[in-house]
């Protein structure tokens, strides 16, 4: 039987962002390995019918050594299961997992989703780790990215220089899922960030808006945050300011869910300020799917996102000023004006962000790069 790898720095991110590709690849007979750092969902992996396998990967560290390790854990790996393609996900995996893949003649299939600070600013860390890309994807047989601009960094730099390059719809979103879920003028109307807790993202943005608006309009404006903190992070935000935003009536903090579907069906516009460089934000995607207004930053990444004016707004990037302009629209927004941008939200995810368009890429990749030539395709 044939074997596909998957590969991510976490199991929490094949199971959210990559569920619906496993489940498919499955349905075809195929043997999917999911190779990650175990996590809480583990297990929920292996109920959806996969094999996970646990491998040390030092997401942020700069150690030589650990990720030395890394690779020859992932050269091992593939000794064991043989897999005919793999699948790479987040920047180490693209890198450390291509370099285990290329002297066993494996073909890899890359997913660049967001270069982030490393990549793109400048500095020794910046020249290392473009050096490794350049190592590391000279083998690789498909390079997807999430948008155009990453797309023309690569080969500006002749990264990847002999590899198909296409651009797909972010990591997309499961329509059916995350369903349509019209937008309704009330008392409050309710803004919702939901992303990790990092600076980055904009969440230090967000409550300087919240604390703005609610001396503004008291209880007629409600803003939450949704999303893990990461301590760890060198931009995390951490529990402990978050709590004196919540002691200070500014912000409601949500925690965590997986069902974030059913904190959106109540939220009137989703809010992303981020200055990162991202890939395409998941959360929005989400957001747009079930037809809410977007707020976020013309900025890599999120600016495919919004068409500003028809389905939400754009703001300058770290600019608290455009941010809270772009709020202050929303808020003035009639019914019919909030329910129009709702609809049009729908309707922009839909025609261009369906989950369905991303997991057919991969199949007709795999399909192509897999010596065996395995028949995905034959499926209807």
């Amino acid at each position: 039987m044939n074997n596909i790898a998957i590969t991510a720095n976490t199991s929490w991110y094949i199971y959210n962002f990559r569920k619906n590709t496993i489940v498919e690849l499955i349905n075809r007979g195929i043997n999917v390995h999911v190779i990650s750092p175990f996590d809480d969902y583990t297990g929920k992996l292996r109920a959806l019918g996969c094999m996970v396998h646990d491998i040390k990967i030092d997401r942020r560290g700069i150690n030589p050594v650990i990720d030395a390790f890394t690779c020859l854990n992932f050269v091992r790996l593939y000794l064991k299961i043989k897999p005919q393609t793999i699948l790479n996900f987040t920047p180490k995996n693209n890198i450390y997992s291509s370099l285990a893949a290329a002297p066993l003649s494996i073909p890899v299939i890359n997913n660049i989703a967001g270069l982030g600070h490393a990549f793109i600013n400048n500095g020794l860390l910046n020249k290392i780790v473009r050096t490794l890309y350049k190592i590391s994807q000279c083998r690789a047989e498909y390079i997807f990215f999430q948008n155009e601009e990453d797309m023309a960094v690569f080969r500006k730099h002749n990264i990847g220089s002999t590899a198909i390059k296409e651009r797909i719809p972010g990591s997309g979103v499961d329509l059916t899922r995350f369903s349509f879920t019209p937008v309704q003028k009330a008392k409050t109307i309710k803004f919702l960030l939901s992303a990790r807790m990092l600076k980055e993202k904009g969440v230090y943005l967000f409550a300087d808006a919240a604390r703005h608006f609610k001396q503004k309009y008291g209880n007629t404006v409600d803003f939450s945050l949704l999303g893990f903190c990461d301590a760890q992070h060198p931009s995390g935000v951490n529990i402990e300011e978050i709590n004196t935003w919540v002691d200070e009536g500014i912000i409601n903090y949500l925690g965590v869910t997986d069902r974030v579907e059913s904190v959106l069906k109540d939220v009137h516009c989703v809010v992303l300020p981020s200055y990162y460089r991202e890939g395409v934000p998941k959360s929005l995607l989400e957001a747009g799917a079930m037809g809410k207004p977007i707020i976020t930053t013309d900025n890599v990444g999120c600016r495919e996102t919004v068409v500003d004016g028809f389905n939400g707004y754009l703001c300058k990037p770290s600019c608290l000023t455009s941010l809270v302009e772009a709020i202050e629209k929303i808020i003035n927004s009639s019914e019919h004006e909030l329910d129009q941008l709702g609809k049009n939200s729908r309707k922009h995810i839909a025609s261009h962000f369906d989950e369905a368009i991303v997991i057919n890429k991969y199949l007709s990749s795999i399909s192509q790069v897999t010596k065996h030539r395995i028949k995905l395709l034959s499926h209807p």
